[in-house]
């Protein structure tokens, strides 16, 4: 199929079972009608910088086919790909996993009202947008309504609940979503040089999230880690109150990680839920099926829906202020099995 010149049959961009959204992009640029904001949205690891970077490497490819950008090879690919394009600002939130500061966004668009050093476009990525508080994101407002010529704006966030609305308008939304476990098992074999075992396994454990399961390939630590939450959500169905309220001290400790960790705890509820209700969806955690029918067999349906409907509100609440050890000892009131003190 083409499209102002450009074919759609297959693209040549670096990026895995995200292919609508790739198009789309394409299409805006064949069409000469790129916008100055996008907010791309998705879980965690699901691939929203690697859609980012591609898009600001096609935006300022040097490869005179237009087909085949981003080429990966030219000089302004090579940068972009490493982060050291000086067309290329980025604003990230404190290496804390905390917010994203005030001064970082005004700093990103500080830069955005230079004209490019050398490429066609000056291209501000702004990492873990969620987590901007209410200044930032007004900071951000003046720039997403009047913006400079030759920028782009790219947004990244995990979800658009905690933005504000006139974010949200000025942008054109992307949403992510996971991506199918057989595209991510093709990509790790053919792209990565994956054994085909091994990649199965990582495409079902990684939950639709490409980033995850490239981190497992090259690090066992994701495994252990993801292992570990699933040991530690066991293990509080089993304690008191007083034992709950400490899990969610330490818990709370690690920002970064907790958001990660309340994930693998909805996916893990959302299969205890199916199999209460003798459903035939298989379940996103393949390999901890005996831990899941055991729960399943200690609870009913609605105690699970509302450890399901727990878990994601406390979710929702890393995006925010909120009180993440009193957000988590909330959550574990909400799940079954408390024992007495």
């Amino acid at each position: 199929m083409t499209f102002g010149g450009v074919r759609f049959d297959a693209h040549p961009w670096p990026v895995c079972g995200h292919d609508w959204a790739v198009d789309l992009l394409r299409r805006s640029l064949a069409n000469r009608r790129v916008r100055h904001a996008y907010l791309i949205t998705g879980p965690e690891s699901v691939g929203k910088e690697t859609l980012a970077r591609a898009f600001a490497m096609a935006l300022n490819c040097a490869d005179p086919d237009e087909s085949a950008r981003p080429c990966g090879v030219c000089r302004p690919c090579r940068l972009i790909a490493a982060g050291s394009h000086p067309d290329l600002l980025i604003a990230e939130p404190d290496s804390d996993g905390g917010a994203l500061k005030i001064e970082a966004v005004r700093a990103v668009t500080r830069g955005l009202a230079l004209k490019p050093f050398e490429a066609r476009y000056r291209v501000a990525l702004f990492r873990g947008f969620e987590r901007a508080q209410g200044p930032a994101q007004d900071a951000l407002l003046k720039t997403l309504e009047e913006p400079p010529p030759s920028a782009v704006l790219l947004v990244l966030a995990r979800g658009t609940e905690a933005l504000l609305p006139t974010v949200i308008s000025r942008a054109q939304v992307i949403a992510l979503r996971p991506v199918p476990p057989a595209a991510i098992r093709a990509a790790l074999v053919a792209q990565h040089g994956a054994d085909p075992q091994q990649a199965e396994a990582l495409a079902h454990l990684s939950g639709g999230r490409v980033g995850w399961a490239l981190r497992a390939l090259a690090d066992p630590a994701p495994l252990e880690q993801r292992n570990a939450a699933f040991d530690a959500l066991e293990r509080s169905l089993a304690l008191n109150r007083a034992g709950r309220f400490k899990l969610a001290e330490d818990l709370s400790r690690d920002k970064a990680a907790l958001a990660a960790t309340l994930e693998l705890w909805q996916s893990f509820w959302r299969d205890v839920l199916l199999l209460c209700e003798d459903s035939r969806l298989g379940p996103a955690n393949a390999d901890r099926v005996t831990q899941v029918q055991r729960v399943s067999i200690s609870v009913t349906a609605d105690e699970a829906l509302a450890a399901l409907r727990a878990t994601r509100h406390a979710l929702e609440l890393t995006n925010t202020n909120a009180n993440l050890r009193l957000a988590l000892e909330v959550m574990f009131l909400d799940y079954p099995g408390l024992r007495r003190p």
